[in-house]
């Protein structure tokens, strides 16, 4: 249902409407379709290609701006592009039901291909296929949802995975390079607790290095380790260690 704008009554089609409830006050503003994730993901970032109307409602359909004594109140200020950009931000995306569950389909696709990209079968030695994944989260009752990103949904999801064992199932390998100073022996013998692989000294015995595979839960502590007088590079995300 088209939805008019108060001046010139122009008609807003394809309109993703974002909420704010602010001081039991309802506060609206009309996107276009898509650009709102866009701008929350860093993608578009011009305010003019995510409104359909440079401004702040109380209610779109009807037309209804938000005063400035109302905006002053609920958000301290005044200045439509601040509120807009929290309204932006924060607000609820209104969706109908079939745009919610396009959404759902999508947010769901991309946690399953991560989740397949960064989880092996510890005893194949395989990745699973996302269909075999999606029934596995069905099975115990995980469900993506709108308002976190699917990369955030996916390390969950494995997080569950992996404590259940429903099937069985690990995190893939990373494959990095640690480099310290020769000079720091405890801390070499820390890296190598996490880190599988090959060591090697420079011709002037002053750095040890070592490239191999590691759990990616250990990935924190070893960035932590370097900090004192090393440093990690990641080679590869996601390696199937075959040994």
């Amino acid at each position: 249902m088209p939805i008019n704008q108060p001046s010139g009554q122009i008609k807003l089609t394809n309109v993703s409407l974002v909420r704010l409830k602010r001081e039991r006050k309802r506060f609206e503003i009309a996107c276009y379709q898509n650009k709102v994730q866009d701008y929350r993901k860093g993608i578009e970032k011009d305010l003019e290609e995510v409104l359909q109307v440079h401004q702040v409602f109380t209610n779109v359909s009807k037309g209804d701006t938000a005063n400035k004594e109302d905006l002053q109140k609920c958000f301290g200020t005044t200045d439509q592009d601040s509120i807009i950009k929290e309204i932006l931000a924060k607000g609820e995306i209104q969706l109908s039901e079939k745009e919610r569950q396009l959404e759902i389909n999508k947010i769901n696709n991309e946690m399953l291909t991560i989740i397949s990209a960064k989880c092996i079968n510890p005893k194949s030695k395989k990745r699973y296929p996302p269909s075999m994944i999606h029934k596995a989260l069905v099975e115990l009752k995980f469900s993506p949802v709108l308002n976190k990103p699917a990369k955030l949904q996916a390390l969950e999801a494995i997080k569950v995975l992996t404590r259940t064992q429903l099937i069985p199932i690990t995190r893939a390998r990373m494959k990095v390079k640690v480099t310290m100073n020769a000079n720091k022996p405890e801390t070499i013998e820390q890296l190598k607790n996490h880190v599988k692989g090959t060591e090697e000294t420079s011709s002037d015995a002053q750095i040890w290095s070592m490239t191999g595979l590691i759990d990616p839960v250990s990935y924190r502590e070893l960035v932590s380790l370097c900090e004192q007088g090393g440093q990690i590079q990641v080679l590869d995300m996601a390696v199937i260690d075959s040994t």
